[in-house]
């Protein structure tokens, strides 16, 4: 299209629309203009709509030539922008619009001036390439660095039992009936370590290297009872002697196993480092004391076992026997006994004028819940009671403890003692301090006493920060609960935190619990509470 008096001139890029006014000439619109623009080839450029509008107006009314920029040719633009922490590079690639259209050689020298050198995406390359038009594009990333993997002990054998007890989110003891004893023999493989690695570095998109972590490298506790290192392999524990093969921290131990027949007079007394197995009973007045655990196939009637692991008795308790575990303490049932468990005590049948005493839990029927009965003696325990009857109208007065634990509080006592006496002899330092400062230092004793003071308020911190974890660990006793699975039924006397609660009438299903007041609670079935002490 011919516009009379009207063209277009290029002058390093820009485009200029020139025109001489003329009186027969058709108006002019921004149309005529576009057309234009695209029959001279420059429809590609990057137009100035405004400046176009305002040549049309231009072209109607000035009565005088003109000339102005109406368009121009803009090459393609490249950006790249690098994170901060180089951990990865973006691409902005704007198309030209009448110039020069970016080649891939362009773009890869873009990211040579920023100082991108790693982690270049091909693929995203070649795309940006080919479409000439892409926005905050990632194209190229980091390679993070791969921190190395500490040490780790993998059991090669089959679920030997742990010494330390795994408390749950609620204070409660993850108790697991640990069966029949599993026994090694010598040179069987116990323990393997698995060394640690030393991880991979990454790398920031401009080259830097990010160094990673080593993992932490522990190697098999020293003096690991009845075990021994592999002669060939330094990461291979194996059994010295046969015995019980008990997990420890960062290793095993094993433990040898005595096996009996049976306690008795003939017997007598037994005293073993180690585990003891008895296949029979064991009988009235005798001990049996272990370091390990204590397995009884038969009945304890009467005697006396002390153990530092768990005892496992397949019959019952009976006869005045006294049974004394660190661990756990698991029976058939008991009557007329003592038995006292550091983490928890699992009667399957009944409990009857028995004596029990547990840190944690006492759990009553647990294969028998339709009849699980607790009657008579006294069950303390710091967390946990559950039994399917409490009680009976035929018996003495049941009484239950809950919610206290007399070697964590008496320990408590004590250390609000020490922390009394620690206070007074800071302060007694403090007051000497001041008082040769004042005097002026004469025997040059000033040194000492500020040594002294200082040892002073180290020894009380530390026994603050005791007293706050024996706190926190006295503060779970407030969890404490007592689970009925069928009934209250007769009299029970029960100390909660305490409180004492005198239970006279029957319940249902439901538990007691403390409320934050010092009230005592049960709650039914139901979810129907009622306030009993």
């Amino acid at each position: 299209m011919a516009l009379a008096g009207v063209n277009l001139v290029e002058t390093e890029g820009h485009i200029f629309l020139q025109a001489q006014p003329l009186d027969a000439r058709a108006p002019v619109d921004v149309a005529m203009l576009r057309t234009l623009l695209a029959e001279c080839g420059y429809d590609s450029c990057a137009v100035d709509e405004a400046a176009l509008l305002a040549a049309a107006g231009d072209c109607n009314n000035l009565k005088e030539a003109f000339s102005v920029p109406v368009a121009q040719r803009r090459d393609a633009a490249i950006e790249v922008v690098v994170a901060r922490d180089e951990m990865a590079a973006h691409l902005t690639l704007v198309a030209a619009q009448g110039g020069k259209a970016a080649t891939l050689g362009d773009i890869l020298q873009a990211l040579t001036d920023a100082g991108v050198v790693f982690g270049v995406y091909d693929d995203i390359l070649l795309r940006a390439s080919e479409s000439g038009d892409v926005h905050q594009v990632t194209i190229a990333e980091a390679k993070r660095p791969v921190n190395g993997d500490n040490s780790r002990f993998e059991i090669l054998i089959e679920d030997p039992p742990n010494r330390a007890p795994q408390v749950d989110e609620n204070g409660l003891i993850d108790y697991r009936e640990r069966g029949a004893i599993q026994t090694v023999q010598p040179d069987t493989p116990l323990m393997r370590r698995i060394a640690a690695t030393a991880g991979t570095d990454g790398c920031t998109v401009r080259g830097r290297v990010l160094s990673a972590r080593a993992g932490r490298d522990t190697p098999f506790a020293k003096n690991l009872a009845g075990t021994h290192i592999d002669p060939k392999d330094p990461d291979l524990l194996l059994a010295a002697v046969a015995g019980q093969a008990v997990q420890v921290r960062d290793g095993m131990i094993v433990e040898p196993i005595l096996k009996v027949n049976e306690v008795n007079m003939a017997s007598g007394n037994i005293h073993f480092d180690g585990t003891v197995h008895i296949k029979g009973d064991v009988l009235q007045g005798l001990l049996v004391k272990a370091t390990g655990d204590i397995i009884v196939r038969g009945m304890v009637d009467g005697g006396k076992l002390e153990a530092g692991g768990n005892i496992t008795i397949a019959g019952g308790i009976i006869a005045h026997a006294d049974v004394q575990a660190a661990g756990s303490v698991t029976a058939r049932f008991a009557q007329g006994v003592k038995i006292s468990a550091g983490t928890v005590i699992d009667l399957q049948d009944m409990a009857l004028d028995c004596q029990l005493d547990s840190l944690n839990q006492i759990l009553i029927g647990t294969q028998k819940p339709g009849r699980g009965r607790l009657v008579g003696g006294s069950a303390t325990t710091m967390m946990l009671l559950r039994v399917p009857i409490l009680g009976s109208p035929t018996s003495p007065i049941t009484k239950v403890v809950l919610g206290s634990n007399p070697e964590l509080e008496a320990k408590y006592a004590a250390l609000q003692e020490c922390l009394a006496k620690q206070k007074q002899a800071e302060e007694s330092l403090d007051q000497l301090e001041k008082q040769i400062t004042a005097a002026g230092d004469p025997k040059g004793m000033l040194p000492r006493i500020k040594q002294s003071r200082q040892h002073a308020l180290q020894e009380w911190g530390k026994l603050l920060a005791e007293r706050k974890e024996l706190e926190a660990q006295i503060a779970t006793e407030e969890q404490a609960r007592l689970e009925i699975t069928t009934s209250v039924d007769g009299a029970v006397d029960m100390l909660f935190d305490k409180q004492l609660v005198r239970l006279r009438s029957e319940f249902g299903v439901g538990v007691f619990t403390k409320l934050p007041t010092g009230h005592v609670m049960f709650t039914d079935n139901k979810d129907a509470s009622v306030r009993v002490g």
